[in-house]
């Protein structure tokens, strides 16, 4: 399953060398995938109060180009469930065709006291398997 998300650079976004800051390229992916659970028709703060919520157990991230000040980027994620607690993300950050960010995230789905738990059944029979 494939998801895209707007980005625009502003200057809160950048260091003082002008570039974006490192640790919001995690914000902008975050961002994409809110948004993909919103289009899916899950409703976080409905599993909330049933004590399920997403956290986030890894992150693998490569730096490979800087954006700045301006620059209107775009999110493209892939994703799908695999097993049943774990959802993942692998998602790049693009600034027309030239990937500046990419990473490999992965979600699980827990109770709010860090007991893994089923991913929604809801959001498993709309999710994809992993490729073969």
């Amino acid at each position: 399953m494939s998801h895209s998300f707007p980005v625009r650079i502003f200057y809160e976004d950048t260091d003082m060398a002008g570039i974006v800051y490192y640790a919001n390229y995690l914000k902008y992916i975050e961002r994409a995938r809110s948004d993909i659970v919103e289009q899916l028709g899950v409703d976080q703060r409905a599993m909330r109060e049933d004590d399920i919520v997403f956290a986030i157990s890894r992150v693998e991230a490569d730096y490979l180009s800087a954006a700045r000040f301006g620059d209107r980027l775009e999110v493209r994620t892939t994703h799908y469930a695999k097993g049943a607690v774990r959802w993942m993300f692998d998602q790049d950050v693009l600034r027309g065709d030239e990937v500046l960010f990419r990473a490999k995230v992965t979600a699980v789905c827990m109770t709010t006291a860090g007991k893994p738990i089923r991913l929604p059944a809801k959001l498993r029979s709309v999710l994809p398997l992993p490729a073969q």
